[in-house]
């Protein structure tokens, strides 16, 4: 079972680029983010003629989160992250695919930082913890796959200099995230490759990806009953060299 996650940067305009990979890699389960479109306008036509069942959640404009399935339609059981019921944005979707709990999520950015939009992104980290715990304690396969929008190690990144001043690599971002871990989930890439520069972003700037200055914060955690039946995992990172691609890569798990 190959479960994978992909930021489109825009469903809208990458979706030639999204139906090519899934054509080429054939994922069970695609995790999208950063959509950016509304409910009512998602391509549910163009994604079941590519074979894949799908559950969404968006926002007009700005974030947007999905869970793609290969011929089967995903169970969905959590739209929005628990917690707060005053946030609106589209950052969480929980599904249940082959007996694997999935979850679709992108995390806040939190720039700049300091200031509210590192506040929230700290609290976003917070009720996520929460959600994984009971998840955890179901003892069920569970994958948190997303864009977490950290940089969890200076291994993880082209310049630590050039990141320091980002929320991506703040203590207290790098912080929450490694008690995420340390609660008892798998980072996938990292039980597959414990060393070594995996990089799944590139920016459209500075000429970053000609450069292969990347970082990587796109990541599949995964519980011990996940874990145990990994088989392999990597980036596809040839899709980000793409016309018109995303800024991120492909990156993805493979489950016995």
């Amino acid at each position: 079972m190959k479960i994978a996650t992909f930021n489109v940067n825009g469903i809208r305009s990458r979706l030639p680029r999204l139906l090519e990979w899934l054509d080429e890699t054939k994922p069970d389960v695609a995790c999208l983010q950063e959509t950016k479109i509304t409910d009512d306008i998602f391509p549910e036509g163009e994604i079941a003629s590519a074979g894949y069942g799908a559950v969404w959640h968006g926002q007009k404009g700005f974030n947007g989160v999905a869970i793609l399935a290969r011929g089967c339609q995903p169970e969905e059981t959590v739209r929005g992250l628990p917690g707060d019921a005053e946030d609106v944005q589209s950052r969480y979707i929980e599904a249940v695919v082959n007996g694997v709990t999935i979850a679709s999520l992108y995390l806040p950015n939190g720039n700049p930082q300091p200031g509210p939009k590192f506040d929230y992104k700290l609290s976003w980290m917070e009720r996520l913890s929460a959600r994984a715990a009971d998840l955890y304690r179901s003892e069920r396969p569970v994958v948190l796959a997303g864009d977490y929008n950290v940089i969890p190690t200076d291994e993880d990144t082209f310049s630590v200099g050039a990141m320091a001043g980002d929320a991506l690599t703040q203590p207290e971002s790098r912080s929450a995230f490694r008690r995420l871990v340390a609660a008892g989930w798998t980072d996938a890439i990292r039980a597959r490759h414990p060393t070594g520069r995996h990089y799944t972003f590139w920016d459209y700037q500075a000429g970053a990806w000609a450069r292969d200055a990347g970082f990587r914060i796109d990541h599949l955690l995964l519980t011990p009953a996940a874990a145990d039946r990994l088989i392999d995992a990597g980036v596809d990172k040839a899709t980000r060299g793409k016309e018109k691609a995303s800024d991120h890569a492909p990156t993805w798990a493979m489950l016995k």
